[in-house]
């Protein structure tokens, strides 16, 4: 068996994206794409996109991260899935597609895709986790995957890896787990984010739903002015655009690169 595949980024964010509307991938897809998404022994990936057929949207895509599990919505994956379609004229540069988050809407522009994202839902501005004996003030937002956001003084000064764990695991987000996000204020429309991602287990250079979560939550805490420009751990800009009433969001977009890198044919043998 033969497969072709595209691999992608967005800010830092890598993808194996693969046109699969003829049904060829089946079968056990969540270990096909912990096989595939291993750095180092394979084509090395944060996640794995198969691209489908859909009746209400120009395609469906399926979202699994790189532990094989299957997920709802990844924002800086979505740029990719977008430009992705666009390149391979399954739609054009205004386009939508299924995903377990419900229906998205991206524009594929000449040096960035805006994606729409589905509506924010469980926001808690204020809550206690307790970790290692210390109670850490956070929010919680769910962006089409759940998010808690952390407000530090310096995100260089954090250790993402053992607090995300902490917090990805904790018993008050079981049995689903969450993301977990280091934000730094750094002007009335900025932030910096390090972002430790459930399902990679590890700080990525970008996740785009939870930079869309950290602006929503610094938006509605005061803290910054919609558009808000998230510079991520990779280097990379993102845009978050909102509304906030008060007591709810509305028209939540995510703005920010998408960029092929290769193409390529994975033998059957490769998964072995």
């Amino acid at each position: 068996m033969r497969i072709q595949f595209t691999k992608m980024h967005a800010s830092g964010n890598d993808f194996i994206i693969i046109d699969n509307r003829g049904g060829k991938v089946s079968g056990d897809v969540p270990d096909m794409a912990r096989r595939l998404c291993r750095q180092h022994f394979s084509v090395g990936a944060d996640g794995l996109i198969l691209i489908e057929k859909s009746t209400s949207a120009d395609f469906k895509w399926r979202f699994f991260n790189s532990d094989g599990s299957e997920v709802e919505m990844c924002g800086n994956g979505s740029r990719c899935a977008a430009l992705f379609a666009y390149m391979k004229c399954i739609g054009g540069r205004r386009l939508s597609f299924e995903t377990r988050a419900g229906i998205i809407r991206a524009e594929v522009k000449d040096s960035s895709v805006k994606v729409q994202l589905p509506p924010p839902k469980d926001y808690r501005p204020e809550m206690v986790i307790n970790i290692g004996g210390k109670d850490c003030r956070a929010s919680f937002i769910n962006t089409g995957v759940p998010h808690v956001v952390y407000f530090v003084d310096d995100v260089d000064k954090i250790d993402v890896q053992k607090l995300g764990y902490e917090t990805r695991f904790h018993e008050m987000f079981k049995p689903a787990g969450t993301n977990a996000n280091f934000a730094q204020v750094a002007g009335s429309s900025d932030i910096l984010l390090r972002t430790y991602e459930r399902g990679v287990e590890a700080e990525t250079f970008a996740c785009g739903t939870g930079a869309t979560a950290s602006a929503l939550v610094a938006g509605a805490a005061g803290y910054v002015k919609s558009p808000v420009r998230v510079k991520t751990r990779g280097g990379g800009e993102l845009t978050v655009y909102f509304d906030w009433d008060g007591g709810s969001f509305g028209d939540v977009f995510l703005e920010g690169d998408a960029v092929f890198v290769y193409q390529g044919v994975i033998e059957e043998g490769a998964l072995l």
